[in-house]
């Protein structure tokens, strides 16, 4: 039965890989083909193993997702990673583990910069603590660490930032800000998977760090991401709001792992009351699969490919685009090393034409771009009635919101699509000499 197991799968496999390359026969065609601002890069050996993952019927968490795991705490240097059902599941895990590890009060304060992504900031409003926001630094987009200081109070509790774009804040600096007020940091790493800062890969510093393995970011699972911490103590907590809230710590399909299963009393339940259905926390169920961890398993396996092509595609854009003097683009700190996961440009007081311009020759092109994520943050409908400040404080955030957007350099782009998204840039500011 096994060895016609066997024959049936090394075919199926055989078929997929047969499949994968029909399917790929694709040219660059410019003004008809679509240069994507992101997107997923996924090889036959992807495939195969989300066909391997699905042929057992499995399809909670299991082997994959444990091997996976293990894979991204070894590339990071973090000892331990959760894996969820996406990155902003991961932030909100990570949030909430904080509030519940340091034991913070309705209405403790969090420190974090109004260039902002939304489901950075929602974890903090979502746990009862009030987010402190801190105008960017018009070069790097990330907070500008000199503004930091004057906002902490008696009230602050911590700090949660993004690496803007891939690009790592100025930890140095944070991190003493930190250990002199006794502040946790939370790193958002959704958009900076291989960075590094000081030689160290970002996610490393803070208490805890999150990632998010979405089809546009350095890995993909489809949807999908990780929380990671050193601190064990703090990863039983992740576990426990990530898993219902419960107790136990045994994974699924698996039971007494800790040889007592009947033998536990907690709260007000009875002596010998079954751990599998014990709850210490109010939590969440927030996992992911292991067809979905499969992906990723594999994509680890060109992540070091996928690092290398995002800085060789900047690369390429910046000595292209630098000459350009409507253009201010973006800078990284000294101690960085940065795998991008976009190239910001931001337009400036001498262009003779507007953002809004360029976006419509970009789309009549057929060319992605995005816009700075939630630009400043307080102008958005979602929070403008929440009394979180006034948007007219934070004037670099402001002039995100009006004048930046940024291109592609995921690896899936070519020379050839650089080349006509350059050429397209220059054939626009032609226009207007």
């Amino acid at each position: 039965m096994e060895n016609n197991l066997d024959l049936l799968k090394n075919e199926i496999l055989k078929l997929t890989d047969e499949y994968f390359d029909e399917s790929q026969t694709k040219t660059f065609i410019p003004l008809i083909s679509h240069v994507p601002v992101t997107g997923k890069v996924l090889d036959k050996n992807d495939l195969r193993n989300l066909i391997i993952s699905s042929l057992d019927l499995w399809l909670t968490s299991g082997d994959f997702t444990e091997k996976f795991e293990k894979k991204i705490s070894k590339f990071l240097g973090i000892r331990h990673s959760l894996f969820v059902n996406s990155g902003s599941s991961a932030n909100l895990l990570a949030l909430s583990s904080l509030k519940v590890f340091y034991k913070l009060n309705e209405g403790d304060e969090v420190i974090t910069s109004a260039v902002n992504f939304p489901t950075t900031v929602n974890p903090i409003i979502q746990n009862g603590l009030k987010p402190v926001f801190v105008d960017a630094d018009a070069s790097t987009y990330n907070i500008n660490s000199y503004l930091i200081e004057k906002s902490i109070t008696s009230k602050t509790k911590g700090i949660v930032l993004a690496h803007t774009l891939g690009n790592p804040f100025e930890i140095n600096k944070i991190k003493s800000l930190c250990e002199k007020y006794n502040l946790f940091l939370m790193e958002d790493m959704c958009d900076a998977l291989g960075s590094k800062y000081d030689g160290k890969y970002v996610g490393s510093f803070g208490d805890v760090s999150t990632l998010s393995f979405y089809p546009a970011h350095h890995i993909t699972t489809g949807e999908g991401g990780a929380v990671l911490t050193n601190n064990t103590k703090l990863k039983k907590i992740i576990e426990s709001l990530r898993d219902w809230g419960r107790d136990c710590y045994c994974p699924p399909g698996k039971d007494n792992t800790c040889k007592k299963r009947f033998d536990w009393q907690l709260g007000g339940l009875p002596h010998g009351y079954d751990h599998k259905y014990i709850y210490s926390h109010i939590g969440y169920n927030l996992k992911a699969t292991d067809m979905q961890a499969a992906i990723g398993l594999s994509q680890l396996d060109k992540l070091d490919f996928f690092i290398k092509k995002r800085k060789e595609n900047f690369n390429y854009l910046y000595e292209n685009l630098e000459s350009i003097t409507s253009f201010d683009l973006p800078k990284s700190e000294g101690k960085a090393e940065v795998s991008w996961f976009g190239f910001p440009i931001t337009i400036n007081g001498s262009a003779k034409y507007t953002r809004a311009d360029l976006m419509k020759k970009f789309s009549e092109n057929n060319i992605g771009t995005r816009f700075l994520f939630g630009g400043n943050i307080l102008l958005q409908p979602a929070y403008v009635n929440l009394n979180l400040g006034n948007p007219k404080d934070f004037p670099v955030a402001n002039n995100v919101v009006n004048n930046t957007f940024w291109i592609g350099v995921y690896p899936g782009l070519t020379k050839e699509m650089l080349d006509f998204v350059i050429k397209s840039i220059y054939e626009f500011l032609e226009s207007y000499k």
